[in-house]
């Protein structure tokens, strides 16, 4: 009886995962071509199901339960077509993915009221946003000022523009994906709108953005999640605060990610890189810093290697810390020195500010970034600004060749990421760029040499004059 018992579970099992939902198609404009069916996970995208179209324009596509959420139907000319996909089968009929306005939905029902939202909300968004202009001028402007009938009007339409949105919302089927996602959706893409024209709303949509739970399933498969992190900071970033507010209203996020993520170590590793990543590359350093110490003093949680060493590299090579002395050992290029006053150390270099770049040959970015920098030197050098190119090559005639057209001070140990030099700086990826005053106190971690020449500039070359 046991045994009866549990093979039926087992078929009922099976059934229930291998169950499959279908996507069938009808455009003429696709006959014979590949059609792939893509879905999301996390930041990642993969291919559920593919199919090749017959001379009719006709496919069918297949998905399972553990695909539900959003998806995209892809052709030859790589225009995704966005999809909804629910526990129901869907029925496309159309001419090609690039022109949507031909695309009619002939089942489907979530699909439907995605396809709809889709159309409606733009429009709906575009109106709001005149409105408010007009609003603004009928308030401000003396001229429009006194009109009284004209305001209530456009606080009026206003408000039926706003209801006519929210009920759509709050009538769509009860846990349906388009439940979830079209909130989502709506909150992300009016986040640069409500910046600009409507900020009167940026508190509330922050305080909407710090609920978000980032461990739900649904968010990993909306292929939202990127966009929810970067949209949420860059609001704060872009709210009107003054810089130290900002970096405090970041610090809240930053821990409330943190808190709702520490009973998920896979997500919060990979959720916190992606933040991590986007706050170095617009140069908000003191939050990186912060989301940075925050993980490594966090004792409840495991940093992969990997990202540990970046984290690492800001508790160690934070602004304001000493940078490491090195000896020059092995090989130097030195073109502004004569061989007899050839420097030994980092330590030895007398200029007032001495910068220290991480590089090599074989670096995508390097050759670009070392020739700005060579371009620039001579400014540079005049503003008592030395540079020293710590390369990471592995060979000595690969790095004479590399390094030896540059006027700075070149140097290589030829040990790559196990060069104590490297390891001592905290190097984890090329190019990085440290700025260090006579004390070996680190001023500056540009992102790019373009910041760096910015900083010259501004306090070097102005300060001057």
């Amino acid at each position: 009886m046991k045994k009866i018992i549990t093979i039926t579970i087992l078929i009922l099992v099976s059934v229930f995962v291998y169950s499959q939902n279908t996507i069938t198609g009808t455009f003429l404009g696709l006959n014979n071509q590949q059609i792939k069916l893509i879905g999301f996970n996390g930041f990642n995208t993969y291919v559920i199901d593919s199919v090749q179209a017959n001379e009719k324009g006709e496919f069918k596509l297949a998905y399972s339960i553990t695909d539900y959420g959003m998806g995209y139907l892809s052709a030859a000319d790589n225009k995704p077509y966005f999809i909804v996909l629910s526990a129901t089968d869907i029925k496309l009929i159309g001419e090609t993915f690039i022109l949507p306005e031909t695309i009619k939905i002939l089942e489907g029902v979530e699909n439907q009221l995605f396809a709809q939202y889709a159309t409606e909300h733009p429009r709906r968004e575009q109106t709001l946003s005149a409105w408010v202009y007009l609003e603004k001028i009928y308030t401000l402007d003396s001229l429009f000022a006194v009109q009284e009938d004209p305001k209530q009007a456009i606080a009026k339409e206003k408000q039926r523009i706003t209801t006519e949105d929210s009920l759509f919302l709050a009538e769509l089927p009860e846990k349906s994906y388009v439940s979830y996602y079209l909130p989502l959706r709506k909150l992300v893409s009016s986040v640069s709108t409500i910046a600009q024209y409507r900020t009167e709303e940026i508190p509330a949509t922050i305080a909407s953005f710090r609920k978000i739970d980032y461990k739900d399933t649904r968010l990993q498969k909306s292929g939202l999640l990127g966009n929810v992190i970067e949209s949420h900071f860059w609001l704060i970033e872009n709210s009107g605060r003054s810089l130290d507010s900002v970096y405090i209203e970041m610090q809240i996020s930053i821990d409330r990610m943190l808190e709702n993520l520490m009973a998920d170590e896979q997500k919060l590793n990979e959720i916190t890189k992606h933040l991590f990543k986007f706050l170095e590359q617009r140069s908000l350093f003191p939050a990186s810093e912060y989301l940075a110490i925050k993980l490594l003093n966090e004792k409840s949680c495991t940093i992969n290697n990997y990202f540990a060493a970046q984290l690492e590299s800001y508790r160690a090579m934070k602004k304001g810390n000493i940078a490491p002395d090195f000896d020059f050992k092995k090989d130097i290029i030195a073109p502004g020195y004569k061989a007899t006053k050839l420097p030994q150390k980092l330590s030895d270099i007398e200029s007032k500010y001495t910068v220290v770049v991480f590089g090599a040959s074989w670096c995508p970015q390097c050759p670009q970034e070392l020739s700005k920098i060579s371009g620039l030197y001579k400014k540079w050098k005049e503003q008592d600004v030395e540079v020293v190119f710590v390369s990471l090559d592995e060979d000595e005639q690969t790095f004479n060749s590399f390094a030896g057209v540059f006027p700075f001070i070149s140097t290589c140990d030829y040990k790559k990421w196990d060069s104590p030099i490297v390891q001592s700086f905290h190097v984890f990826a090329t190019p990085t760029i440290y700025l260090l005053d006579d004390k070996r106190e680190i001023l500056l971690r540009p992102n790019s040499v373009s910041q760096l020449d910015s900083w010259v500039d501004w306090y070097l070359v102005q300060g001057n004059k």
